[in-house]
């Protein structure tokens, strides 16, 4: 069987598909992650690879596997935007992720974030505990409505969809727009006229260099004044300065965010901007959700290790 290096700590039973198929498991005893270098230097010597969307696997790491025994990388996360996949495809390393499970989940978490920021929730909430709420008040934080709005999916793949799903039972009109013409109803051919007519827009698009800052200030400068951003892809598809700079300005109402530019640092004027509401990167965040994710990752490794079927729901 194979050697498999598990980069950070997985939630319990969560390396269970490798065990059972009889990998040697192989990871700190600690959440501290790997540096480049460590990874540089230690994957020569595995099979296959178990990491987070964290983890930064560049050329470098891909090359030093590709010179001993590295067969593949599974991501426990939707996304590839933390790999070279070029460099992998290159070497012949497979890539794996975890699609679908996480999918429902983080359009839960879309909708809190639609919900909270159209109504305001995190201002009502600072004021309240900070002890700066005088009582009830008919023209104070007064948010806009979600229920009847037009919502607007801004990639229209799996979490899209599942977003679309929870749309329809606040009677939500919903358009998309995507890189291709879906065929379904709602489909909208141009981004520039997805932001014009939305109240309330919802991102949905993986990170490539054709998506980096694709909103920005002309994007921002289409949408309504009384319109929300809510981004759960990854943060780099916003221009975080020109968002910022939006919010002050009135261009649009609110934003609700569950990513970063910069992650894990978020910046003080962002943390100080009206009308937002900002969550630290737990779309995914459940228990049942995040154990299946690393089910499905560590399974990928016995897939192209050559193992039988131990995945597990």
């Amino acid at each position: 069987m194979g050697r498999v290096l598990v980069t950070r700590q997985l939630p319990p039973g969560g390396c269970d598909p490798l065990l059972a198929a009889g990998h040697e498991v192989v990871r700190r005893d600690n959440d501290d992650p790997y540096t480049t270098e460590e990874l540089v230097e230690l994957v020569p010597g595995f099979d296959g690879l178990v990491c987070l969307l964290t983890d930064r696997i560049d050329a470098a790491v891909l090359r030093a596997g590709a010179g001993g025994r590295l067969r593949v990388v599974a991501n426990v996360a939707v996304g590839f935007d933390n790999i070279d996949t070029v460099t992998a495809a290159d070497l012949a390393i497979a890539i794996r992720n975890t699609p679908d499970v996480l999918s429902g989940t983080t359009a839960d978490l879309a909708f809190l974030l639609i919900l909270g920021a159209a109504r305001l929730a995190s201002e009502a909430e600072s004021e309240l505990r900070s002890g700066r709420w005088t009582g009830w008040s008919l023209t104070h934080n007064l948010g806009v409505d979600v229920h009847g709005a037009l919502l607007g999916l801004l990639g229209y793949g799996r979490i899209g969809r599942e977003v679309a799903r929870r749309a329809t039972g606040f009677g939500m009109e919903v358009l998309h727009h995507s890189r291709h013409d879906t065929g379904l109803p709602g489909y909208v051919p141009t981004m520039d006229e997805l932001l014009r007519s939305v109240d309330i827009l919802s991102i949905h698009v993986p990170l490539t260099d054709a998506t980096h800052h694709l909103i920005g200030a002309r994007e921002l400068s289409l949408m309504k004044s009384t319109a929300v951003v809510v981004n759960t892809a990854r943060g780099p598809v916003i221009d975080e300065s020109a968002l910022i700079r939006a919010l002050h300005a009135g261009t649009i109402f609110a934003a609700g965010l569950d990513v970063y530019e910069n992650e894990p640092h978020v910046r003080a004027d962002l943390i100080a901007a009206p009308r937002t509401m900002l969550l630290p990167h737990i779309g995914s965040a459940t228990s049942r959700t995040r154990l299946r994710m690393a089910r499905l990752a560590c399974q990928g490794v016995c897939d192209v290790l050559g193992a039988p079927d131990h995945q597990s729901g």
